[in-house]
């Protein structure tokens, strides 16, 4: 039986459903507001500073000119002899970015201008890629970025000097390049391998996303293609000592094994660390990242399993010990049930199945990287994935909506 809600109630929604692009628009004005009145215009953060050396050394040059005498980082010295060349290579899009900003003489505010405006492109991205995948109905689009642009978690870093804006953005629009495939053309595949670049060049674990595309490939080749699927499997098998050098050298500035053996959880947080009940047995010094992670867990199996699930559970937790009660209430309360909706979501065999492996994939690749990593103090890792939680979820409400008689328009097929 479709329930109905009360005359009034229903009306009211109606009326709300109807212009609720424009109470989105509303309510994307009125966050970004609030967070520059909040932050007194761009907002500068513990590692705005090197981002910002980096952009105006590239300003100044037009390209970076490292500092005379500097010694180039290697796996054996760990990044440390020229650390801010070698560790922002990792990040390099961000620099490059902000010193066009800085270039043109718009210094901050120019930069913060422009995350704003690709936040906003990744909203209406977000809201066409939801709709498109709901058959149309505007209730989970509209469901879907509402909670992205209301976030908290997500939307404060749009005033940040930091990449975690291009970031979530180009996740996003990667997302959206990948639903907009389904139609086909080579101008789509473009678009999409475009935007996969570069959100790959904006941060170290930009390449995730890529991996949920891959993870996406994979989906429908084994529904559709099995024997294509299993020699893609092969070909990756083959390829993996290539990626296993690729993912050292993205790994070189990185101290990992460090980390673990201070049993930190949250990096360079104390609070919440594990300790060991013997004492710890390092890897030999002057190995790749990988090889000490592997020697590290093959001497320390039990304490590096209670500390990548200690990493695992900080991580989807979204709660830190000094984090306001309000905070983690709304962790709790809202968060975790919506964790609950979108793996229900996943299951849902109306939406397309390579969407569908995506919106898993990406919360789990990078919450694996958390894992072979460390968290950090703030939300900046959770953030990035928490638009493909929202969507998975809101299309799990889809039924729920329609179920309350409200209106929806279907998209020509």
């Amino acid at each position: 039986m479709i329930r109905a809600l009360p005359p009034l109630l229903s009306a009211l929604a109606r009326r709300l459903y109807r212009g609720h692009r424009w109470l989105l628009l509303g309510l994307w004005l009125l966050v970004q507001a609030a967070y520059l009145v909040k932050y007194h215009g761009p907002h500068f953060a513990n590692d705005s500073a090197r981002y910002l050396d980096y952009a105006a050394n590239l300003a100044a040059h037009g390209r970076y000119q490292q500092e005379p005498g500097a010694v180039t980082a290697t796996i054996a010295n760990n990044g440390i002899a020229n650390y801010q060349y070698e560790h922002n290579q990792r990040y390099i899009l961000y620099p490059w970015y902000q010193s066009v900003w800085l270039r043109l003489g718009a210094g901050w505010w120019g930069i913060v201008l422009g995350q704003l405006i690709a936040s906003g492109l990744a909203a209406l991205a977000l809201y066409a890629a939801v709709r498109e995948l709901a058959g149309g109905r505007r209730g989970a689009a509209a469901l879907a970025t509402g909670l992205f642009v209301a976030w908290p978690d997500v939307q404060q870093f749009n005033c940040y000097l930091l990449t975690e804006s291009l970031f979530i953005s180009l996740s996003v629009l990667s997302f959206w390049a990948l639903v907009r495939v389904r139609a086909g053309g080579w101008g789509a595949w473009a678009r999409l391998i475009g935007l996969l670049v570069l959100t790959a060049l904006v941060r170290p674990n930009g390449f995730v996303v890529a991996g949920a595309v891959g993870l996406a490939g994979a989906a429908q080749l084994y529904a559709q293609r099995r024997r294509v699927f299993w020699l893609a499997v092969g070909a990756g098998v083959l390829a993996s000592p290539l990626l296993i050098w690729a993912l050292n050298r993205q790994l070189v500035s990185f101290l990992i094994v460090e980390t673990y053996m201070r049993g930190e959880l949250m990096f360079a947080t104390p609070v919440w660390a594990i300790h060991p009940g013997a004492p710890l047995v390092p890897p030999p010094a002057g190995w790749s990242q990988l090889a000490r992670v592997v020697h590290f867990a093959a001497h320390n199996p039990s304490f590096l399993a209670r500390l990548m699930l200690g990493k695992l559970f900080v991580f989807f937790s979204s709660i830190k010990p000094y984090y306001s009660l309000g905070h983690k209430l709304m962790s709790v309360l809202v968060l975790w049930p919506l964790y609950w909706l979108a793996g229900r979501g996943a299951r849902r065999p109306a939406v397309w199945l390579p969407a569908r492996a995506f919106l898993v994939g990406a919360p789990l690749l990078q919450a694996g990287v958390v894992m072979l990593t460390v968290d950090d103090y703030d939300v900046r890792f959770l953030a990035p994935v928490l638009p493909f939680i929202f969507i998975l979820a809101a299309l799990e409400v889809t039924d729920w909506l329609a179920s309350y008689r409200l209106p929806t328009t279907v998209v020509p097929s």
